[in-house]
């Protein structure tokens, strides 16, 4: 398990085509991808499974727990990615709701995203 962060603060600022905002990139591939929107309610969660292919869980709103194979969970919030090697074994959860990004694909890079520095992994 790998962990991110695209915040603003992490992200680039674009000015082209007179431009205003910040860009955090999060992922490009050259192979099919499946994108979904995952809505974790109180006491919600995915549960413990092998990731079929690379996947990259990207928070948006809320905050929650994961987990991979070891049985320690690290606290994540909006703001956070978190990347699943294909047949890792992964778990998320929550207390309070959390909203997220699933990005699923055979090919994912996160070479754009900046490592998550305030967690040890």
């Amino acid at each position: 398990m790998k962990l991110y962060q695209f915040t603003k603060e992490t992200g680039k600022k674009i000015t082209k085509f007179d431009s205003g905002f910040v860009m955090s990139r999060i992922t490009q591939t050259e192979k099919a991808v499946h994108i979904g929107c995952v809505h974790l309610d109180v006491d919600g969660v995915i549960g413990y499974h092998q990731a079929v292919v690379p996947q990259l869980l990207v928070i948006v709103n809320g905050e929650g727990f994961v987990r991979g194979e070891a049985d320690t969970a690290i606290k994540v919030q909006s703001g956070d990615a978190v990347f699943w090697d294909q047949d890792e074994w992964h778990e998320t959860r929550t207390d309070t709701g959390l909203t997220a990004i699933v990005i699923e694909s055979e090919e994912l890079s996160t070479s754009s995203l900046t490592p998550l520095a305030r967690l040890q992994v």
